[in-house]
């Protein structure tokens, strides 16, 4: 599992504020490596693994199959700026993106929706993290600044 990440997702992983329980969102999930070993340290928590392409979430499915049949990670086919979260599902304690357009400032009015998208995913005290930090940024959040970016 951990074995499938470069060293510079694996940094990124090791970064995250995890907590056994929580409720992860990774926007831009690719073939899903990240999102497997996100789920690899949850205990009762899940992660939901999203990507706007189609054959990046056939991949991310096909490559994580024992963790969705554990209940710790499910994937959606859908891109950062039309996210909601779908009836009966909970707010996340944390999302993540790694190389999305829409999140670190290539694509601006996508940006600004999708930051809109994750506001309104967050549970109150939830985080954004993206890269380009060391190895992560936080981008602060709050019902009050929705769309706003605080960096």
């Amino acid at each position: 599992m951990a074995g499938e990440l470069s060293p510079r997702l694996a940094e990124i992983v090791d970064a995250l504020p995890l907590t056994p329980g929580a409720r992860v969102l990774e926007i831009g999930c690719g073939p899903g490596a990240a999102a497997r070993a996100v789920a690899a340290r949850l205990v009762s928590g899940h992660v939901l693994a999203v990507d706007r392409s189609a054959r990046a979430i056939a991949l991310a499915e096909a490559g994580s199959a024992r963790e969705i049949a554990s209940g710790r990670m499910s994937v959606r086919c859908v891109a950062a700026e039309d996210f909601v979260r779908e009836p009966g599902e909970g707010p996340f304690d944390l999302v993540f993106a790694v190389r999305v357009g829409a999140l670190d400032g290539r694509h601006p009015e996508a940006g600004r929706r999708a930051l809109e998208r994750v506001a309104a995913a967050l549970a109150p005290g939830g985080r954004l993290f993206v890269d380009g930090g060391r190895p992560l940024r936080e981008i602060p959040l709050s019902p009050g600044t929705r769309g706003v970016r605080g960096d």
